[in-house]
C-alpha cells in the first residue's frame, strides 16, 4: 500500500539523503520499515517503490565497503585508545578481548545502516531513471539554480 505525499516532495539534498540512510529509512521518501529483519532489506520501498537493492549489478559492494571502513576505523580507534590508556603497562589480554568484541559486533550492528546509507549515496551520485519504476509522486522536481 502506497500513500501519496502530503505536499510536493522535498528536494533530495545530500544531507537529507544521508540522514535518511543513517536512520535506516528509504532515501527517496523517508519511509521506515524497509527491512524484513535486521539483515534482510526489502527489494523495494513499500511506500514509493524505490529499488533498495539491485539497481545495478554489484550494488551491494558499496555497502560492504562502507561497513568495512567503519568497522576497521572503530577497531583502529579502539586499539589506539586502549594502547594510550594503558601505556606503559599495556593490558594485552583485556585489549585483545575488547578489540575482538569490536571486530565482531560493529559489522553486525552497522550492517543495516550501511545498506540504506549506500542506497542514499548511490541515489545522490546516480539519479533515478525511468527504468527504476518508482512512484512518480515521490520524485521531487529538479531545482534549477542560477
Amino acid at each position: 500500500m502506497t500513500s501519496a505525499p502530503d505536499a510536493e516532495p522535498r528536494p533530495l539534498t545530500v544531507p537529507r539523503l544521508l540522514g535518511r540512510g543513517l536512520t535506516r529509512r528509504c532515501p527517496l521518501c523517508g519511509a521506515r520499515r524497509v527491512f524484513d529483519g535486521w539483515f534482510t532489506i526489502k527489494d523495494r520501498c513499500p511506500r514509493c517503490a524505490f529499488p533498495l537493492e539491485q539497481r545495478i549489478e554489484g550494488h551491494w559492494l558499496g555497502a560492504l565497503g562502507m561497513n568495512t571502513i567503519v568497522s576497521f576505523g572503530l577497531l583502529a580507534l579502539t586499539m589506539a585508545v586502549g594502547l594510550i590508556a594503558t601505556y606503559p603497562d599495556i593490558a594485552t589480554g583485556p585489549l585483545v578481548a575488547l578489540c575482538a568484541t569490536v571486530a565482531v559486533v560493529v559489522p553486525l550492528v552497522f550492517y543495516p545502516f550501511s545498506k540504506t546509507l549506500w542506497s542514499a549515496v548511490d541515489l545522490a551520485m546516480r539519479p533515478l531513471d525511468p527504468e527504476d519504476d518508482v512512484d512518480p509522486r515521490w520524485i521531487p522536481r529538479p531545482v534549477h539554480r542560477r
